[in-house]
């Protein structure tokens, strides 16, 4: 199965969408690297719900609209896109970049959200536990870094990258860059509000994250009421790639054990 693509123009900003499956509405907020293709996780996931996958404003097949300056702006405009869809009681997945763009809708108004799934997030900083800095790594320590597994980096690396993707990372880097240069990919206001987040909460990590270290997780977990923390073992920075099957089953179990 494959995701149908279609377009919506929300805030004068015409944005790529992914749809698929059908079930209560899932939002999946992608990371730095975007979200150019339906993969295999998108398929599980839509067993169970309606998967709606947008590309961020900036990002991939999206306008980059004049009004987008940080990430405060996108969680505005994705509880308008909401809105737009006429979406009610929504499960929000959010990984890397997407987590901390998803956070940041939470802390703001969590009525239209059912759940909250926030998979290695970007945005808070701990004293003493560096990021990696993905803007000054190349391309290639880039995928390296990205995986547990150097087999999948090596995979990944070998494969031909076609002039349409070149452009569009290209243009994923600039998008990154405005949001999270400086500081490094954090908001430092943001710790002061997660306690506002009241819906079901869990949190994921790969246990060997070299992008955002696993040490933030328990930091998130302890500014937000009652959220879950879950560990996927051997796995990097992209458990939805690396550990498809456990990444699905630990946000269907919490999801189905949320609905009790």
């Amino acid at each position: 199965m494959a995701g149908q693509e279609s377009f919506e123009t929300v805030n004068k900003c015409k944005t790529r969408l992914m749809r698929g499956g059908k079930g209560a509405p899932m939002i999946f907020l992608h990371g730095a690297r975007g979200a150019s293709a339906w993969l295999p996780f998108m398929d599980k996931l839509a067993e169970t719900f309606e998967l709606i996958v947008p590309e961020h404003p900036g990002f991939g097949g999206s306008d980059t609209p004049p009004w987008l300056d940080n990430v405060g702006d996108l969680a505005y405009f994705y509880l308008d896109l909401i809105d737009h869809l006429g979406l009610d009681g929504v499960h929000v997945v959010g990984t890397s970049l997407g987590g901390w763009i998803a956070a940041e809708i939470a802390v703001r108004d969590t009525h239209p959200l059912a759940t909250l799934t926030l998979v290695a997030p970007a945005g808070i900083h701990v004293k003493g536990v560096a990021k990696g800095d993905v803007f000054m790594w190349s391309a290639e320590e880039i995928m390296k870094r990205l995986f547990h597994d150097p087999k999948l980096a090596e995979k990944a690396l070998a494969q031909p990258v076609p002039e349409a993707e070149v452009m569009i990372q290209a243009k994923n880097r600039l998008a990154l860059a405005k949001l999270g240069w400086q500081p490094r990919l954090y908001n430092p206001d943001l710790y002061k509000w997660l306690h506002r987040i009241s819906v079901p909460t869990l949190i994921l990590w790969g246990d060997d994250d070299k992008v955002i270290p696993p040490q933030y997780g328990p930091a998130f977990a302890e500014l937000i009421p009652g959220a879950r923390l879950e560990v996927i073992d051997k796995c990097g920075h992209l458990p939805q790639i690396e550990r498809a099957d456990a990444f699905v089953a630990k946000i269907t179990a919490f999801i189905t054990e949320a609905a009790r």
